[in-house]
């Protein structure tokens, strides 16, 4: 009896041991909202943890707040949307190395009464020249992401700063893309949002593109494997498979394949032998 004792706890023993290892086989993933927001997630991580066993949990926030998650070893893999920010997290030492894995582009979205007579301008910054002349409302989402990034950087472009006019014209939500663009439609004011998050978006109202096409729009997407180095709690081995896979081929053709309303949402174009 004592010897089936000793069997039967040795096997609960190793059920439990078991149990602990399967629940740690997941990585974090610091991402922006759009690539949740957009349902790509959705659609293509599935097959990710079918194919490995590895489950993805996605922390989606704006793009300056995930790298500050990854900064502090919060998260496994960094998948966000500026560039110039991903290249500096590796250039510091927290990534080990940065790929391109998709793009997409931004856009300028407002009334289609269009009171500042943005539609069809060829350039970003001639169409918020006359946002600003106009003082047409325009709701930004002021929270450090890369799309907030990239307009503030167009702004500038334009010799622009709309902080000056903040709480007038330029509203600041402090929120996610489809907050924002709620608030938009609500005011009936411009905004730039990601095509994706656009597109998935069905609170639009008043709301229609009025600027889009301008290379300075172009959004490229980008992913970092969180350097142990410097957080050795990192699980580098699973972040590794998920970087390897989103840059494989089968990773790339799932983006591709991801549709919203019938039209592409992302365009995968990661260069993994670069």
């Amino acid at each position: 009896m004592l010897k089936l004792k000793t069997i039967i706890a040795a096997a609960i023993g190793l059920l439990m041991t078991f149990q602990a290892h399967a629940s740690d086989k997941f990585i974090t993933v610091a991402s922006t909202t759009s690539t949740a927001n957009s349902g790509l997630f959705d659609a293509i991580l599935p097959k990710f943890e079918k194919e490995t066993g590895i489950q993805v949990r996605v922390v989606a926030v704006g793009t300056g707040k995930a790298i500050r998650l990854a900064r502090s070893g919060d998260a496994d893999v960094l998948f966000v949307h500026h560039k110039p920010s991903e290249e500096k997290f590796v250039a510091d030492g927290f990534g080990i190395e940065r790929f391109d894995v998709m793009y997409n582009d931004f856009l300028l979205v407002g009334p289609k009464s269009d009171p500042a007579g943005i539609k069809g301008s060829s350039k970003a910054t001639d169409a918020l020249q006359k946002i600003a002349k106009n003082s047409s409302l325009f709701a930004s989402r002021g929270d450090d992401s890369g799309t907030n990034k990239k307009e503030r950087a167009l702004w500038k472009a334009a010799s622009l700063d709309p902080k000056s006019a903040s709480g007038g014209w330029y509203r600041e939500t402090g929120s996610g893309m489809g907050a924002t663009l709620n608030v938009a439609s609500g005011m009936n004011a411009y905004a730039m949002t990601d095509r994706a998050t656009w597109l998935k978006f069905k609170n639009k109202g008043d709301l229609t593109i009025l600027t889009e096409g301008d290379p300075a729009l172009f959004n490229q997407y980008g992913i970092i494997l969180v350097n142990e180095a410097k957080h050795p709690h990192v699980k580098s081995a699973l972040g590794q498979q998920f970087v390897d896979w989103i840059i494989s081929d089968a990773g790339q053709t799932l983006i591709n394949d991801y549709k919203i309303k019938g039209k592409q949402a992302f365009f995968a174009n990661a260069q993994p032998g670069s």
